[in-house]
């Protein structure tokens, strides 16, 4: 597994709310187990991207030392996921002749290579090239092509790419912290990777990370990722309408949204009063009743918004009507009240809450949908393997191509 010395792995979730950390061993017959949790309230980080670079960094450093100290490990890198830098979603087909010879590792090692050099991204970052479905001589609908024989293999590509600020501001961030980045995942790709089924991901499912400052799209059919997108509206947004139309503090539009809010109506809500402390005041002092109708009636319309976004953008990919029936709800917001009922409305489509399923060793605390980022970038790690290898081989043959020529130089100097 991809791992350091030590045997360890380390996922950080760097989002507008909270900033999280995963530490966890790789066994090679076994579910990865997380051995060291770290999370902290995010600061310096606004819509996913880093805002202000000493803040981001010194929430990223003590969430690290947390998670480091109940490991009893230290870590070197980290696979972290992005949510900023406006990604877009192309998918491109990619041909190579095999000359009707069995295709093995290798073949499906160059044409994938041969399509991350074929991309042209101009100046956006690329995050992710992955294979959507294979072809051999024109025969469609291949999952698995080794094995088969051929003349020509094809492969379509769904590439991901990323503005290149945010990510590089991002990378700095935590390389000021004196760590180094071995990956990177969009994250909806992670917490999809975290919640999915394999029959979900098979048949066609949507997955919805709802993180605070951000609402990831991730669309899955016949196993892969085939469309990404991001909406830049969270759930920060709702506790800031709160904040505002309440007149509250923003810490007590947090704590009373996640007590009373809800996306849906309830038939007590004008019944039920909620006391909500005014703007300006220490303590408990003065406090203003207002009924539950009315305070789900600032945080409805900004749910709704969201969700009505993340369809428009669906139908623009053209995936809508074929991404299945079925949405899973991953992040912050997915633990909203009536949110459940909200999405089936507004998407027509069968919802259920995601929890991270592929990784054990995590307390009831940090099991929920909020947690299924950090927990997919684990998942994305074990996936990395394969290429890893093959590009530590391929520079260590480069290292000793390098070596022998400065040995040959050296012998052909002195004798």
């Amino acid at each position: 597994m991809v791992a350091h010395r030590n045997g360890l792995v380390a996922a950080l979730d760097v989002g507008t709310s909270k900033v999280c950390c995963f530490v966890a061993k790789l066994d090679d017959d076994e579910k990865p187990r997380v051995v060291g949790i770290g999370h902290h309230v995010s600061k310096g980080v606004r819509s996913g991207a880093v805002v202000d670079m000493d803040e981001a960094e010194a929430v990223i450093r003590a969430t690290v030392e947390a998670a480091e100290r109940m490991a009893g490990e230290r870590i070197q890198d980290v696979f972290v996921n992005i949510s900023s830098g406006q990604p877009k979603s192309e998918t491109f087909g990619v041909e190579v002749s095999t000359a009707g010879h069995e295709i093995g590792e290798e073949d499906i090692r160059h044409i994938l290579v041969v399509g991350r050099n074929q991309f042209e991204g101009g100046e956006r970052l690329l995050l992710h090239a992955l294979p959507v479905g294979y072809a051999v001589d024109g025969v469609r609908g291949v999952r698995e092509p080794r094995g088969l024989f051929g003349d020509k293999l094809s492969v379509d590509m769904h590439v991901v790419t990323a503005a290149p600020s945010p990510v590089r501001n991002l990378e700095l961030c935590i390389e000021r912290g004196h760590l180094g980045v071995e990956g990177m995942c969009i994250s909806p790709y992670a917490s999809g990777l975290a919640c999915l089924d394999e029959d979900e991901m098979d048949m066609g499912v949507i997955c919805l990370d709802m993180g605070g400052g951000t609402t990831s799209i991730g669309v899955f059919i016949e196993g892969a990722l085939v469309f990404a997108d991001v909406v830049p509206i969270g759930g920060s947004h709702v506790t800031s309408d709160i904040a505002k139309g309440l007149l509250t503090p923003t810490v007590h539009a947090e704590r009373i949204k996640s007590l009373h809010g809800s996306a849906t109506a309830g038939v007590a809500d004008e019944q039920t009063v909620i006391q909500v402390p005014q703007l300006g005041d220490t303590g408990n002092e003065r406090t203003r009743p207002i009924t539950r109708a009315s305070l789900n009636a600032i945080v409805r319309p900004r749910v709704q918004e969201i969700l009505e976004l993340v369809r428009a953008k669906l139908r623009a990919s053209g995936f809508d009507k074929i991404a299945g029936n079925s949405v899973v709800l991953t992040g912050g917001g997915a633990q909203l009240t009536g949110i459940r009922e909200l999405t089936h409305q507004i998407l027509d489509r069968q919802v259920r809450i995601g929890q991270p399923k592929h990784i054990t060793g995590l307390a009831e605390a940090t099991s929920g949908p909020a947690f299924a980022t950090c927990a997919g970038l684990i998942s994305f790690a074990q996936q990395q393997e394969p290429e890893r290898e093959h590009a530590l081989v391929s520079r260590n043959l480069v290292a000793g191509v390098w070596r022998l020529g400065r040995l040959g130089r050296w012998l052909r100097d002195n004798f």
